[in-house]
Formats: C-alpha cells, structure tokens, sequence
C-alpha cells in the first residue's frame, strides 16, 4: 500500500506539473513540455535509487562511519552553497550547487542526512536521552549547527520543518518532556526575531492575516490560490483547463501545485492527493511501530515524518492555513532534490518494512 501510494503520488505529480507549467515553459523556453521532461529524469533516477535502498539493509546507515560521512558530505555541499562560481542564487536565496547544467538543493539531502543522524544518535543513547547534558545538548548542538548554515541561505522553511521533526523524535525517543519544552521555549524568541527583523517574512505574516490589504503584494499568491480552489469546485474545471496557471498563480508548478489539482480536479482530486498521504502517513507510523529495534524505529519514524509534514505545511501554505513559505509539496511539486531524496528515502522505509513482515 505504502509502495502504491507512493507511486500514485509520483505519477501525480509528472501529470499536473505538465499541466501547470506547460504554458510558462512554452512562454520561456519555446517546449511545452520542458519541466516535465527534467521531473520524468529526476524521477528514474530516484526510482533507481529506492531500488537499490530497498535491497540495501538499512542497518547499514546506523554505523557511525557512515553516519559521519553522511554529515561530512552534507556539510560540504552545504559550504559549495557559498563559494562563488558554484553556489547559485535564486531569488536571493544561496540554495543551490550547479554543475554541468543541473542543480542541486543540499538542504534536501540534509533532511535526511538529519533523520538518519538522530535515528543512529537515539538508539545509541537508549534510556541516557533523557539526560540534558550527556542525551539532548550533543543532538542540539549537532542540528541546530547544520540548521543554522541552512538559515544563512536563507531557508527558513527547512529550518522550522528539521526542528519540528526533531522534537517530535527525541520525544519519541523517550527524551524528557521538560527538557524538550524548556529549549522550545528559549527557541521561541529568536524564531521571533527571525521574523520580525527580516521584512519579507513580516510581510509573509502579514498577507496570511489580511491578504486583500496588499493584493497585488505579499497577498497575491495567496489570492491567486483562493481563486484557483474556489473556481476548481466540487470534480474542478478539468485537466488541463485550469486558468490560474496562465501566469497569475506564482509558483505553479512547485510550491503552490497544490492549487492546481484544486482548480482542475476539485475538491474530489484534492482530497485524493491528502486521502494518499494519508495512507503514507499510516503505513509509515506502522511500519515504524512493528520494527524490531530502536534504530529502526526511529529512522521509520523520521522518514514519514519528513514526507508527511512537509506535506501537511504545504496544502495548509496553500490553502491559507498557515503564512506562505516555499516548502513543496513531496513528490508532486518540480524539484529535482526534493523527488530524488524523497524517493530514495521511500526505498529505505520499505526496505525497513521488509524486515517488518
């Protein structure tokens, strides 16, 4: 079920990124289907890779050699970000490595770099995480490192979804309530400031309180999505039909596609896409609870953590629950990192199910 689900999403999504870039791509680069012929060869080659993940024992990730070079890896292309002639600017965020014509998001393989880091560090520590100093401090100290080089980009979104899933698996992990509230509490003030003092994110809260006071501003993404879903109604206009996605909606084929499926599939498409996660969301949290050790545990955990939440704080940017922030939605939105990380961190889930049955 969960491979099915997977894959449903996955062809989902090269359909509906067509449909939503094709105008913009002929617009662009004169071939319709531009965007959709770089997401099917990301998608092969993250296919290739959940293949391999799902013969591969996962166990193997628990060693701290290759927890290590997991780290060492990521912190170095994370640097690259920075250093001129590969680090490339989008939108005024050094997010991206470029090499021989494609590009590359480290802060996606960062996600799951973290999920296996503090599934190996947690089994690791059993019953000593909920120790301050000698459990919890060395796995702030650790991501909140890696957090902080990803702010500076900055990505701000990645930030916010790493310590959420952070918390969520120490605390899983048996780590102190007290304690995992206590940091949260310190945290809350700079996460404050972080907006407060940046005025695009200032702008971003304000838009998602009162949209249609700014509506050619920080509201119109917002507005433009509102109108895609409610135009969409109950079975949408059709594929292929939709009209917000002839350049009014801003980024219609990654972090607002959600929109899209609204407005051509209705609300029976949208509920569709949520009604698979979902299920992903389940049978993720199952295997989770049926594997037969702490590492296991943990790093099953994380992985559905890391697909599901991304994809709750996407369709609730984009249905107005939440302040816009680019965080797409998995295995749906364009992005090359996110589908390979993602697909590849699929393969280790079901290769931990494997061993489940």
């Amino acid at each position: 079920m969960l491979f099915t689900a997977v894959m449903l999403l996955l062809v989902c999504g090269v359909v509906m990124v067509y449909s939503s870039s094709s105008v913009v791509a002929l617009t662009t680069y004169h071939d319709a289907s531009h965007f959709m012929k770089r997401q099917i060869v990301w998608a092969a080659i993250g296919l290739a890779a959940m293949a391999i993940l799902m013969q591969v024992d996962h166990e193997k990730l628990a060693d701290k050699r290759v927890v290590g070079g997991l780290l060492i890896l990521t912190l170095l292309l994370l640097i690259a970000t920075f250093l001129p002639g590969i680090g490339r600017t989008v939108n005024g965020a050094r997010r991206w490595i470029s090499a021989g014509g494609a590009r590359f998001q480290p802060a996606e393989l960062l996600k799951f770099t973290l999920v296996v880091y503090l599934s190996s560090y947690i089994a690791s520590k059993g019953t000593r995480i909920r120790d301050l100093m000698n459990g919890l401090v060395p796995a702030y100290v650790v991501t909140g490192t890696f957090l902080l080089m990803v702010l500076l980009q900055p990505d701000f979104g990645t930030v916010m979804t790493m310590s959420v899933i952070m918390f969520i698996m120490l605390f899983a992990g048996g780590a102190n309530l007290m304690h995992l509230g206590g940091v949260l509490a310190l945290l809350v003030p700079f996460a404050a400031a972080a907006v407060m003092f940046k005025t695009y994110r200032l702008k971003r809260i304000m838009s998602f309180l009162d949209p249609w006071a700014d509506p050619q501003g920080a509201g119109h993404q917002i507005i433009q999505s509102f109108l895609a879903f409610g135009s969409g109604g109950v079975f949408g206009r059709g594929l292929g039909e939709g009209r917000q996605k002839l350049l009014f909606l801003p980024e219609r084929h990654s972090d607002f596609i959600y929109a899209v499926i609204g407005e051509e599939l209705g609300l029976v498409g949208a509920l569709g896409v949520l009604v698979l996660f979902c299920i992903v969301l389940w049978r993720g949290l199952r295997i989770a609870r049926l594997a037969a050790d702490p590492f296991s545990r943990m790093l099953a955990l994380g992985i559905t953590l890391l697909i599901c939440i991304q994809a709750l704080i996407n369709m609730a940017v984009v249905t107005g629950l939440l302040p816009t922030k680019g965080i797409a939605l998995p295995l749906v939105s364009y992005g090359g990192s996110a589908l390979l990380v993602t697909l590849a961190s699929v393969g280790v889930l079901l290769n931990i199910s494997k061993s489940t049955a």
